[in-house]
């Protein structure tokens, strides 16, 4: 399979089933406001660590954006202090950007409902951040406990995200698909009126 249908895959699958087939790994622990209600997306990641509290780096990589890539905005602590608005998404959008993935807040959010690009940030907060510090493109980043480097894969949907390793990402596809047949067939039995409590052996802790 294509790395191309590997992430289109992903992404239809969803975040809780990669994280549950993937040996429940890259889970960020984290709650973020869904911009786009019903939107999902997966790509490689383009990592940015911020200056504290400023915003020049996401200017800056904007440069650097690939069409597909999921853009993971950091800080070395995160803030509510808007790192996104519509401008610098509508670059995002221009330049083909899958998703925003951003640990800190984003604002305009009726004006980027509007534009659609799916993005997935900490907060919505009017204040908004300096252009004045350095920071660091493609490097490791952490977000909501989960290590995410550049080029690893990234799971969002309406459930939250998931990270998948890149050197992962054919072997975490095979055991979601094994995992979505295995719901589908057990999902058939319930629907016929069998129990959970009964055909995954949980009656026998019980007992």
């Amino acid at each position: 399979m294509s790395t191309t249908d590997t992430i289109s895959e992903l992404a239809r699958l969803g975040s809780a089933t990669v994280y549950e087939a993937g040996g429940r790994r890259g889970y960020v622990d984290e709650d973020l406001v869904q911009v786009i209600p019903g939107s999902r997306a997966c790509g490689p990641a383009r990592t940015v660590v911020c200056a504290q509290d400023d915003n020049l780096m996401v200017h800056a990589v904007m440069e650097h954006v690939q069409p597909g890539d999921v853009v993971v905005l950091t800080m070395p602590r995160p803030a509510p202090v808007a790192l996104v608005g519509d401008l610098l998404a509508t670059q995002a959008q221009v330049a083909g950007a899958a998703a925003l993935l951003i640990d800190a807040s984003v604002r305009d959010l009726e004006e980027l409902r509007e534009m659609g690009l799916p993005i997935w940030a900490r907060w919505v907060r009017v204040k908004g951040a300096t252009k004045d510090a350095l920071g660091e493109i493609d490097v490791p980043v952490t977000v909501g406990g989960a290590t995410i480097r550049p080029g690893d894969l990234v799971v969002l949907d309406a459930d939250g995200v998931a990270v998948v390793e890149r050197e992962r990402a054919d072997e975490v596809l095979r055991a979601s698909l094994e995992r979505e047949q295995r719901e589908a067939v057990k999902r058939e039995r319930l629907q016929g009126g069998a129990l959970s409590w009964h055909i995954d052996g949980l009656k026998e802790k019980w007992t």
